[in-house]
C-alpha cells in the first residue's frame, strides 16, 4: 500500500472537532472584520468631505466660512460635488463639529443599543440575529454612499442613516463572542482570543484600503463596497455558522464539570446541594481575591448566580442585574469606556489628523493610518501572551496602559518632525492603545462570562459581553466627539486629553491589579483569576 502524501497526512493528524473549530474560529473573524471594515470609510472620507480651498484671486490656501458665502466672492462649483471646500454641509469652517456629530450619532446608538443587544441575543438563535445585523448593516452603509449618487446635502440624512447603522451593529459582537467562547474553553484563551481579535485591525486596514482606492474619484463606492462585502458575509454567516458544539456532536470545552449533567432540573438540584454543602468550606483564592473588595471572607451564596432551568433543559438566561454582579464586571467595563474612547478617537480622526501635520493628501494619509492598526495586531496578541503567562489579566492592562500615556505625549510631538517618526510611533501607539482594549473586549469578557460564580451558566456569556462593550462603546461615542469639538483649539489638546483617558482606564482596574498582585494563590499560579475549573 502506498504512502499517504504528506498534505493527506497532515490533514488526518487533526480531528475532526479541531478542523470545526478551526472553522469557527476563522469564520467568526472574518465576519466581524467585515463590520470593522465597514465602519472605517467615515475616517477615510473626511479629508474629501472637506478640503482646503483657494480663493480664485488668492494664492493663500483658507477655509471656507459662512462669512466668504456672503461675501463678494462665491466659493467655485464642482459639478455633483458640492463646492472645491468639499461636499455640503460639510464644506463650512465647523466642519469639524459637524463630523464629530456624524461619529457622535453612530457610536451612541451603538453604545445604547449594545445593553440590548446581549439580552436580546442570547434570547435568539445566533446565526439567525447576526445574518440579519449584517444584512441591515451592509444596506445602511450602502445608502450613506448613496448621498454621493444623489447628490444629497441634507446633515439629518447622513446622521440617521449613522444612527440606524450604530442600532444594527450591535449585533455582531456578543454574538461571534458568545459562538466563539462556545467552541473554546480557558486553557490559553488570552493567546487564542489575542489572535482572534486581530480581526478589527485587519477590518480596519481593509477598510481603510478599499475606501481609499475611491475616495478622491468617487466617494460614494467607498461606502457602497465596504456595505456589500458586509451583506456578502451576512449570508455566508446564514449558511455556515454554528453555534454550539453540540449541533453537530462535537466535543465542548467549555463545560468540563463533572456534574454538569444535560438534565435541566437535575442540574438545578445539584447546584442548590453543592452550595449548601460549600457554606462551611473557606473560601477559596481565587474567590477571596476577586469577589471581596474588602479583603473579609464570606459565604459563598453572596457571590453565585443560581438560575433555574428554562423549559428546554438548559439554564435560563441571566439577567441585566445579575451579569453587573459578577465579579469583575463593573472595574473593567469602566475600564474599557476610557480605553475605547482613545481606540476610536485614533480609528476616526487619525487620517484627518496625518492631513493636517504631515500634509499627505487623502489616500496616502489613510494608507499611512493603517500602520496603527498593524501596531494594535502586535498590540492584541502580545497582551493575550503575556495575560496567559502571567495568568493576571488585569495586571497586564494596567501595565499597557500605565506606557500608553507617555507614548502619546512623545507621537504628538515626533509626529511633526517627518514621516519615519510617525510610522514608528504609530506601530507603539497602536500596540499599547489596542493591547488592553483587545484583551478586555475579548478575553476577560469571555472569562467573566463563564466565571465560575455562575456554576455553568453558559447563557450569561453575551449579556456579560453586551454589558463590557456596550460600556466600552459610551466612551467610543465621547472620544471621537471630544476630538471634534477640542481640535479646533489645536492638536495637542486632543492628546492631551487621551492621556487622561489612559490615567483614568488604569485607576478602574487598581483594585483589581491589586488582589492579582497579593493574594497568595494567585502568586503561585494554582488558584488563577478566570481560570477553568
Amino acid at each position: 500500500m502506498a504512502r499517504l502524501p504528506p498534505g493527506i497526512r497532515f490533514i488526518i493528524s487533526f480531528s475532526r472537532d479541531q478542523w470545526y473549530r478551526a472553522f469557527i474560529f476563522i469564520l467568526t473573524f472574518l465576519l466581524y472584520a467585515s463590520f470593522h471594515l465597514s465602519r472605517k470609510p467615515i475616517s477615510i472620507v473626511k479629508g474629501e468631505l472637506h478640503r482646503f480651498c483657494t480663493a480664485p484671486n488668492e494664492g493663500e490656501v483658507h477655509f471656507h466660512s459662512q462669512s466668504q458665502k456672503a461675501g463678494d466672492t462665491a466659493p467655485h462649483r464642482l459639478p455633483g460635488n458640492g463646492t472645491d471646500c468639499g461636499w455640503a454641509p460639510f464644506d463650512q469652517d465647523n466642519y469639524q463639529q459637524l463630523l464629530g456629530a456624524l461619529d457622535y450619532a453612530f457610536l451612541c446608538a451603538y453604545a445604547v443599543g449594545m445593553y440590548l443587544s446581549g439580552v436580546i441575543g442570547e434570547r435568539l438563535p445566533i446565526r439567525y440575529y447576526l445574518a440579519a445585523g449584517m444584512l441591515a448593516s451592509g444596506a445602511l452603509t450602502a445608502l450613506f454612499g448613496l448621498g454621493y449618487f444623489y447628490d444629497i446635502h441634507s446633515f439629518g440624512f447622513y446622521v440617521v442613516t449613522q444612527v440606524v447603522n450604530g442600532l444594527v451593529q450591535t449585533t455582531g459582537w456578543p454574538s461571534v463572542v458568545t459562538c466563539l467562547g462556545n467552541w473554546f474553553g480557558k486553557g490559553r484563551r488570552g493567546l487564542i482570543m489575542g489572535v482572534w481579535n486581530s480581526h478589527t485591525s485587519v477590518g480596519n486596514i481593509l477598510g481603510s484600503l478599499i475606501a481609499g482606492f475611491w475616495v478622491s474619484t468617487c466617494w460614494g463606492l467607498s461606502f457602497i463596497v465596504p456595505g456589500a462585502i458586509v451583506a456578502a458575509m451576512g449570508i455566508v454567516c446564514f449558511l455556515f455558522l454554528i453555534e454550539h458544539p453540540k449541533d453537530i456532536a462535537c466535543s465542548s470545552t467549555l463545560v468540563k464539570h463533572p456534574k454538569a449533567y444535560e438534565n435541566g432540573a437535575h442540574r438545578f438540584r445539584l447546584q442548590k446541594q453543592v452550595l449548601t454543602d460549600e457554606r462551611s468550606k473557606p473560601l477559596d483564592p481565587e474567590m477571596q481575591c476577586l469577589l471581596l473588595s474588602d479583603g473579609k471572607h464570606s459565604g459563598h451564596q453572596n457571590h453565585v448566580v443560581i438560575l433555574p432551568a428554562d423549559g428546554g433543559g438548559g439554564m435560563a438566561a441571566i439577567s441585566f442585574t445579575g451579569a453587573l454582579k459578577i465579579p469583575g464586571v463593573i472595574e473593567f467595563s469602566l475600564c474599557l469606556l476610557f480605553a475605547k474612547l482613545v481606540s476610536y478617537t485614533f480609528l476616526f480622526w487619525l487620517p484627518l489628523y496625518i492631513t493636517n501635520v504631515d500634509h499627505l493628501d487623502v489616500r496616502k494619509a489613510g494608507e499611512l493610518s493603517t500602520l496603527f492598526d498593524v501596531g494594535g495586531i502586535f498590540g492584541g496578541i502580545l497582551a493575550g501572551v503575556i495575560s496567559d503567562r502571567l495568568e493576571k489579566r488585569a495586571s497586564t492592562c494596567g501595565l499597557m496602559l500605565l506606557l500608553a500615556a507617555p507614548t502619546l505625549y512623545v507621537f504628538s510631538a515626533i509626529s511633526k518632525m517627518g514621516l519615519e517618526a510617525t510610522v514608528a510611533m504609530l506601530l507603539l501607539c497602536g500596540a499599547l492603545v489596542s493591547g488592553p482594549y483587545a484583551l478586555i473586549t475579548t478575553a476577560v469578557s469571555a472569562d467573566l462570562g463563564t466565571h465560575k460564580s455562575l456554576k455553568g451558566n453558559a447563557h450569561a456569556l453575551a449579556t456579560v459581553t453586551a454589558i463590557i462593550d456596550g460600556t466600552g462603546s459610551v466612551g467610543a461615542a465621547l472620544g471621537p466627539l471630544l476630538a471634534g469639538l477640542i481640535s479646533p483649539s489645536g492638536w495637542s489638546n486632543v492628546f492631551y486629553m487621551l492621556m487622561f483617558a489612559d490615567a483614568c482606564a488604569l485607576l478602574f482596574l487598581i483594585r483589581l491589579i491589586h488582589k492579582e498582585l497579593s493574594c497568595p494563590g494567585l502568586a503561585t499560579g494554582d488558584q488563577v483569576p478566570f481560570k477553568e475549573h
